[in-house]
């Protein structure tokens, strides 16, 4: 190989560099950059919420039935992210495969891409509890931010309110059309994916 060629094969070399350092590349795993710290307390985050919400699920649908869960699922979703956001400076909320709530669950372009890994490893047997995406990426500011999101599969539970729409009760169905008018999310079985928590937060 002569000098020129060389040459030539550096400036493409550092070219190939240049691009792959300004992408934002995502992962499966904790980016190494992230101190174990944030990695543990953004997986706590989501657990958070997940935990809480399930709670007063579990609770209104075990004292007044999945009727009165879908109102504590409307206004207690939104009222825990809101809570987590505030106390860890992040921004904390659920999105949707199919979307039920407007105000909360439309993602946006990096949250559609973690939708659809999810989606893949899913169907290549993954577990939906070991399934997470990693992303450090600009905020387009001039700073970098974590951007996380934890899958979230259909339980057998969860059917009552997303199970067919044929296999929904009647007084259920009506309380969605009037609690989410353009509501898409129905037709699941056990085990797909519904959605992801996901969070967005600074980093230094």
């Amino acid at each position: 190989m002569n000098v020129f060629q060389k040459f030539i094969d550096s400036r493409i070399l550092g070219v190939l560099l240049f691009t792959v350092s300004g992408l934002a590349v995502a992962q499966s795993t904790p980016p190494a950059t992230i101190d174990a710290a944030m990695v543990q307390s953004t997986r706590g985050i989501a657990g958070e919420l997940l935990g809480q919400l399930g709670q007063k699920l579990k609770a209104a649908m075990s004292t007044e039935g999945p009727v009165a869960a879908v109102s504590v699922c409307k206004e207690a979703a939104p009222a825990i992210a809101h809570q987590l956001s505030n106390a860890n400076d992040a921004k904390v909320t659920r999105v949707g495969t199919r979307v039920r709530n407007q105000k909360m669950g439309i993602p946006n372009a990096w949250q559609k891409e973690a939708l659809t890994q999810f989606e893949t490893r899913l169907s290549q047997g993954e577990k939906a509890t070991d399934i997470e995406y990693w992303q450090v990426a600009d905020n387009g500011h001039g700073k970098n931010e974590l951007r996380y999101a934890k899958a979230i599969a259909v339980q057998p539970q969860c059917l009552s309110c997303h199970g067919p729409a044929q296999d929904i009760a009647a007084p259920l169905a009506e309380k969605l059309r009037i609690e989410y008018p353009n509501d898409q999310a129905t037709g699941y079985s056990v085990g797909q994916l519904r959605g992801a928590v996901v969070i967005t937060r600074p980093l230094p």
